[in-house]
């Protein structure tokens, strides 16, 4: 047993891989057994029937990325790789509440089914986290009011996967005769032969792209595009991305978000997210694109890194562009006021905020026992910040992992009167229903404000 990620049950044959060198011996619909996982796992992640863990908590990169893929996986088991044999069909069950469970053979189910039609209008607008450029169509046909998040992360590791400095100092790197750069410009000649144009327009269309797929399938809905969040031993594993970042002793709460964007190390790389996301709302006209800034610790990063993005031709108000920020860290509730002189609204990012006002590594399994998104301390600074936009008529939603795993926290957000709420696909409909209810008990009607 472990920690159940999602509400489905997957089967296949048991395929341990301890190291992701090997994940080339991995096989569509086979259920993935490893310790930790980490984006160097993508490839076999989406064509996994469910993944396994020893380590982890809720809001590890295996629990992230299987929800995004709507996989069931169990985190946390601490011996699953020992236990568990490679080559035996087993059923993973995240089906039967907070605790997976692993068991031997394919298991017959009863599968539960629902008439979309029925599903209640909410006043509060419910929204999907959305990562996966392929499965946005898909996903777009669950009901629901756009998307509260867009992540670029996949799109970047897996449709890119080169370093975006290595791509703007291409004819650089060329020039270098060392055994070491001479690998990475083959890679990157490999991957990017086939794409006619610039290195760097390489990455600018192939993330517009990706963003233009998720915003078309949810137009005319908004879709809420989240700016890179890479920490530093993220970017690194990118092709080249040894060569431009740093080592940081804690990644978590190091150069990332807001900061890297205007610092001069990073800024024309960060000119290149902005101009796809120009592409896709300009040239694609997906004006419902909007544009969040995560890990924004100071009112003065937000205006610096709007003037970034003015630079890069991406302008606040122009054509309808609307700006947030992720409400992440303490500062941003405490100094919401002066954050709602800039940005348009807020997104709380509950996984984060919960990590920095309980002041533990979300990534430590010491301590992930006292992570909960329910602790009296976190749903204050919620609703210290949902007060504030409200009183300023600041957008504000939130796009974190509580309310998809604790339909009681989703019902606290309403009665707190935030905007929006952000899910998971695979907990959207569950969710409506219970924020329908809720919203009925407190007299709160559909065609309200």
């Amino acid at each position: 047993t472990g920690q159940a990620v999602g509400s489905k049950i997957g089967q296949g044959t048991a395929h341990i891989i301890e190291d992701s060198a090997h994940i080339g011996e991995f096989r569509k619909g086979e259920v993935l057994i490893t310790t930790m996982t980490d984006p160097d796992w993508e490839p076999i992640m989406k064509i996994a029937s469910a993944i396994v863990t020893n380590k982890g908590g809720r809001t590890c990169h295996a629990a992230i990325i299987s929800r995004e893929l709507g996989i069931p996986c169990i985190i946390g088991t601490e011996d699953g790789t020992e236990k568990l044999s490679s080559g035996k069909p087993i059923t993973v069950s995240c089906a039967q509440g907070e605790v997976g469970y692993i068991y031997e053979g394919l298991l017959n189910f009863d599968i539960d089914r629902l008439d979309l039609e029925s599903i209640p209008q909410t006043k509060t607008k419910i929204m999907m986290n959305v990562g996966i450029p392929e499965n946005a169509f898909k996903d777009a046909r669950i009901p629901n009011d756009g998307v509260g998040l867009a992540r670029e992360e996949f799109i970047i590791n897996s449709h890119i996967g080169i370093h975006p400095l290595a791509l703007i100092h291409y004819e650089e790197l060329k020039g270098k005769g060392d055994p070491e750069t001479k690998e990475i410009v083959g890679k990157i000649d490999e991957m990017t032969g086939a794409h006619e144009g610039s290195k760097e327009e390489f990455f600018i269309n192939k993330l517009a792209m990706g963003i233009g797929k998720i915003g078309a399938a949810f137009y005319p809905n908004d879709v809420i595009v989240r700016l890179s969040d890479f920490k530093t031993n993220e970017y690194a594993n990118l092709i080249g991305g040894q060569l431009y970042e740093p080592v940081e002793s804690n990644p978590m709460i190091g150069w990332r978000g807001a900061s890297r964007y205007y610092d001069e190390k990073f800024r024309e790389a960060f000119g290149l997210e902005c101009k796809a996301l120009l592409k896709a709302r300009d040239e694609m006209g997906l004006t419902n694109i909007k544009v969040m800034v995560p890990f924004c610790r100071t009112p003065e990063e937000g205006k610096k890194v709007i003037e970034v993005m003015a630079d890069f031709g991406l302008i606040q108000g122009e054509n309808d562009l609307e700006v947030y920020v992720m409400c992440e860290i303490p500062s941003n509730v405490i100094s919401a006021d002066r954050f709602a002189d800039i940005f348009d609204g807020f997104s709380i990012g509950s996984n984060d905020l919960t990590q920095l006002t309980l002041g533990l590594d979300r990534d430590s399994d010491l301590v992930s026992h006292i992570f909960d998104e329910r602790n009296q301390a976190v749903k204050d600074m919620v609703k210290q910040v949902i007060d504030v936009a409200r009183r300023r008529g600041r957008k504000i939603g939130i796009c974190g992992q509580a309310p998809s795993d604790f339909p009681e926290f989703a019902t606290f957000l309403v009665e707190c009167g935030i905007d929006s709420i952000s899910l998971i696909p695979d907990t959207v409909v569950k969710t409506r229903l219970a924020i329908a209810k809720k919203e009925e008990e407190l007299g709160i009607k559909v065609d309200e404000g």
